[in-house]
């Protein structure tokens, strides 16, 4: 998708998308969807980098979807077919999750036979089905369309098989397979929210025990506003390895368990011991894991300006320790703290993995459209891109359609 293309594909409800998806799905396989199913996209208020270091995140699912239609395949077919309407790319997949090897698969298709493949592992037979999707989650944006994806396939395969896993262990398996198929050592933030999420909340979730607390957001006055820089920098595809790599290695120099049992005192007793970077990395984390428990406290005591200036250190920490920011993010952060609470803005700070994607803002809403119009002619004219941005209120988790 460019960009304006984005832009109109967020703005369309999930209900058209449904629509839009079964008609589609009519059109390419000769018969309508017995099971339609859709799976949300996330934000992280804050806690990034942190999931994976038994830290705590705070994001909460997104109104912009995965909706996956199937059918059962007809007799003679003994692989799945998926068609990926907005890519408009096919994949043929078996049911048991094995790794094909046609030339031409889509990338998108790992993450779908991963979750096949959990199917299997469990003892679930999935039958050859014919499926069709499309997404208004941003793809590469940092709002985990690959989640969403994972967590609609595993939502259809529930459905098709009669089954309804333990969420935690849906959520899991959708973990794995981003783990074993795509080759992303993410933590389990992503899956959760699309599996968890909830209409007027965002979930604080303790990463080492699995554990969810609820935090309200149902003031109508403030809002959360994404902002897509449009931008992705392809480094060398390691980045992301590395940064947990350097956490693994941080930890161990440090000797304690977990990096909840760290502090800023511990990191400063090895600090000799430490090279440059693991000694930036163990700083964003334990500072991280900090920011996101008061700001969960702050949130839930409507302490709004707290909260604000815990996303702006946090940003600043993401972008200074753990060195996952890029000059877009940046510029896009500036300019929201530019505005200030006289112009209706709380707090912003990038979300997602990093080096490119979106930011995430904290924003009276009545000043939401102002700052969307300033955004996007300001980041415009210093970079030349064209920024997507939408708001979102916490939404609905993964659930049958029909």
């Amino acid at each position: 998708m460019n960009s304006s293309d984005e832009l109109d594909a967020v703005s369309e409800t999930l209900a058209q998308l449904v629509t839009r998806v079964r008609h589609t799905h009519e059109e390419i396989y000769g018969q309508p969807p017995e099971f339609v199913v859709a799976a949300p996209g996330r934000v992280n208020l804050i806690g990034e980098h942190i999931d994976y270091n038994d830290g705590f995140v705070l994001p909460m699912a997104i109104e912009r979807y995965v909706v996956m239609a199937g059918s059962r395949a007809g007799s003679g077919h003994a692989q799945s077919r998926f068609h990926s309407i907005s890519m408009d790319s096919d994949a043929l997949l078996a049911s048991d999750g094995s790794p094909v090897d046609h030339l031409d698969t889509p990338g998108w298709a790992c993450y779908v036979q991963g979750v096949l493949a959990g199917f299997a592992g469990v003892g679930l037979d999935v039958p050859p089905l014919d499926v069709s999707f499309d997404s208004t989650v941003p793809l590469g944006g940092g709002l985990s369309s690959s989640a969403a994806l994972e967590v609609a396939t595993a939502t259809l395969l529930e459905a098709v098989t009669g089954t309804t896993l333990d969420m935690r262990e849906k959520a899991l398996i959708c973990q794995k397979a981003e783990h074993d198929f795509a080759g992303v050592p993410c933590g389990i933030m992503d899956q959760f929210s699309s599996v968890f999420g909830r209409a007027g909340e965002l979930m604080l979730l303790d990463c080492r025990s699995q554990e969810i607390t609820a935090v309200p957001f149902t003031d109508d006055g403030v809002t959360l506003l994404i902002t897509n820089s449009n931008v992705k920098h392809e480094l060398n595809g390691g980045e992301y390895a590395e940064r947990r790599s350097q956490c693994d290695s941080a930890l161990k120099i440090i000797g304690k368990p977990s990096w909840r049992d760290v502090t800023r005192d511990d990191i400063q007793m090895c600090r000799d011991q430490l090279s440059g970077s693991e000694y930036q990395r163990a700083s964003h984390v334990v500072g991280e894991i900090q920011r996101t428990t008061r700001a969960a406290e702050a949130l839930s005591a409507s302490r709004l300006t707290e909260v604000g200036e815990l996303m702006y250190a946090s940003h600043d920490s993401l972008s200074r320790d753990f060195e996952v920011s890029c000059r877009e993010l940046d510029l896009l952060v500036d300019l929201a703290r530019g505005v200030g609470e006289a112009g209706g803005v709380i707090g912003s700070r990038m979300t997602g993995g990093g080096f490119g994607g979106c930011t995430v803002t904290l924003v009276k809403t009545e000043s939401a459209p102002a700052l969307i119009d300033r955004l996007m002619k300001e980041y415009e004219a210093e970079t030349g891109v064209k920024p997507s941005c939408f708001t979102s209120c916490p939404a609905l988790g993964a659930h049958i359609v029909s």
